[in-house]
């Protein structure tokens, strides 16, 4: 019985989040679409931790449940709509979708940097999320890192040399060089800050 009782809560919980997700997108503002789906995700969480005191468990069920569902809304939160809104995968395929169906081959590159780019404000969307995160700062025109910056930029960059796949898959042949891409970078001086 307790078991059907959980699941009935889970499956209330997720109506709650789904619910306070589309109200907080709806009706208010939104700085960060991952930080907004993990703050309702807490908050559905809260609201059923309320419901939990009236339910017949005992504290370590009323504990499980709560961090599961607390698990499930992070899932959620970075599954469905920051997935969606970060995806260059699911733009494509909207574009293709949006231009009947299909696009050259050799058209792809251009839909990216003189269409996704531009309708999808994604400098503007990056930046944003950089500077909530603490990452960056913009201070006379020039975008610095953080110390919290320079640490994750670290790791990123190791994390990609020494635990990404060294032969990937790339339009039809396995490569490592995604494992440092700026390998043939070429730095050009003019944007560089003073």
């Amino acid at each position: 019985m307790k078991i059907l009782k959980g699941i009935l809560l889970s499956s209330l919980y997720v109506i709650t989040l789904l619910t306070t997700y589309y109200v907080h997108v709806t009706y208010f503002k939104v700085d960060v679409v991952f930080y907004s789906a993990l703050l309702d995700s807490a908050i559905a969480a809260s609201l059923m931790l309320f419901l939990l005191f009236f339910i017949n468990f005992n504290s370590f069920e009323k504990t499980l449940l709560l961090i599961a569902w607390l698990l499930a809304g992070y899932s959620i939160a970075i599954s469905v709509p920051t997935v969606i809104d970060r995806s260059l995968s699911f733009y494509i395929l909207e574009k293709i979708q949006q231009r009947g169906g299909g696009i050259k081959l050799s058209g792809i590159e251009d839909v990216f940097t003189k269409e996704y780019i531009h309708e999808h404000r994604l400098m503007d969307v990056r930046l944003t999320e950089q500077l909530s995160s603490g990452t960056i700062t913009i201070e006379d025109n020039c975008v610095k890192l953080t110390d919290r910056g320079k640490e994750l930029a670290s790791f990123s960059r190791f994390f990609r040399k020494h635990f990404l796949p060294k032969k990937r898959l790339l339009m039809g042949e396995y490569s490592d060089t995604l494992t440092d891409p700026f390998r043939n970078s070429k730095q050009t001086e003019h944007y560089l800050c003073k």
